[in-house]
């Protein structure tokens, strides 16, 4: 068997934050497909990698897609003189995804048997309120009783006003001031306190809360916001208090703040995620799958961190491919804390794939179909191809 191509689908949907996703698909001479995603948070990202995945085929076709590491290190390494991170190992992401879900269905087994089987029968997740619905204190609590009785145990959201184009979950997809001086002034920061007061006091002591910061504020804001949150609402993680550039500033948070470290999501490859783990920087580290190397890293930083006792929590902002791929690994990863998804309802993805995503009483149930478990809805993506010069 052979690859013929990479082709990427950037699309239009409404079940993503931002208005598209992108897929991709590695074909092969004897008619099987593999599916990966990478899916980035800006238009410009998308288009850029959607021109990088084009180049990228014509590297590795000839190849045998059963040859992962191999065909890993070859892309991985044409970007050595220009950066090996960002861009460049999204892509490896995204086409290492789609080569382990050929694999599969070349096997006859679900990705998960072929990384040394289930050590667990489900995936736990956490979840995430629409914040579009906190525009009053009735909206917030019953947001949260909603997500509570759908049998999720672990919730996460930024409760800190942005600057720039804000998602439905509140989050600047446009860079705001917020991320140019790292600021929050006291009384928006009061707010967050206040807010996640109430979202701990409706969701009980038994549900773990989980705080993001994205990575956007400087280190006496970050202190000062998560001591906070600490006294306000009992809170799990602090996720991401400064920006990912400067382990030193991480450094300096995670000695004056209580709550645990979650740290990850702009990692790339084992490498990065080193000097957060010999340093004890994070109490939780969660690569995201799309991102920091695909099925193949993933597997390995989790590794990684079982040797330090660190729980491993994937990152997921993206689609069903990104979901799927990171609970492919997770089935078999020891150290293991929940697989992160961005509604408690993922019904929204029903017309991507060929059958819905049971997460039923927040935990996702992965078929024994072969690959990656799912197919894509071939029929839609061509109706809404988006098309990049």
């Amino acid at each position: 068997m052979k690859i013929t191509g990479v082709r990427p689908w950037l699309i239009r949907s409404t079940a993503s934050y931002w208005g598209e996703f992108l897929f991709i698909e590695v074909t092969t001479d004897e008619g099987v497909s593999g599916w990966g995603e990478i899916t980035t948070t800006t238009f410009v990202g998308n288009r850029a990698l959607t021109v990088m995945l084009r180049q990228i085929s014509k590297i590795i076709e000839g190849d045998d897609p059963a040859h992962i590491e191999r065909i890993w290190h070859k892309i991985f390494r044409n970007f050595t003189y220009v950066g090996s991170r960002g861009a460049a190992v999204e892509c490896v992401s995204a086409i290492d995804i789609a080569l382990w879900d050929i694999r599969g269905k070349v096997l006859n087994q679900p990705i998960y048997e072929l990384l040394g089987g289930p050590v667990r029968e489900e995936v736990l997740l956490y979840t995430h309120p629409d914040q579009r619905k906190f525009t009053s204190k009735e909206g917030v609590v019953q947001e949260i009783r909603d997500i509570i009785a759908s049998g999720h145990t672990a919730l996460k959201f930024d409760p800190y006003p942005q600057q720039g184009k804000l998602d439905r979950h509140g989050i600047a997809r446009e860079q705001g001031d917020g991320y140019l001086d790292g600021s929050m002034d006291r009384r928006h920061a009061r707010e967050a306190a206040e807010l996640t007061a109430l979202i701990r006091e409706t969701a009980g002591p038994d549900i773990d809360i989980l705080i993001d910061a994205h990575g956007r504020f400087d280190v006496p804001t970050a202190i000062r916001c998560c001591r906070d949150l600490e006294e306000a609402g009992d809170i799990d993680w602090f996720e991401e208090p400064v920006p990912p550039e400067s382990v030193n500033a991480l450094k300096q948070v995670r000695d004056k703040v209580n709550a645990a470290i979650s740290w990850g999501e702009r990692g790339h490859t084992k490498w990065d995620f080193v000097p957060v783990l010999e340093n004890k920087l994070a109490d939780y580290i969660m690569p995201d799958v799309t991102w920091t190397g695909g099925i193949t890293e993933l597997k390995k930083i989790a590794a990684l961190c079982e040797a330090y006792y660190i729980p491993v929590s994937p990152h997921d902002a993206a689609g069903p491919i990104n979901v799927v791929a990171g609970a492919q690994v997770m089935m078999t990863v020891p150290n293991f804390y929940r697989l992160e998804t961005s509604e408690w309802n993922l019904s929204k993805y029903d017309h991507l794939i060929d059958k819905p995503l049971d997460n039923s009483n927040g935990a996702l149930k992965l078929n024994k179909a072969p690959g990656l478990g799912i197919e894509m809805n071939r029929a839609y993506l061509e109706a809404n191809a988006i098309e990049v010069d």
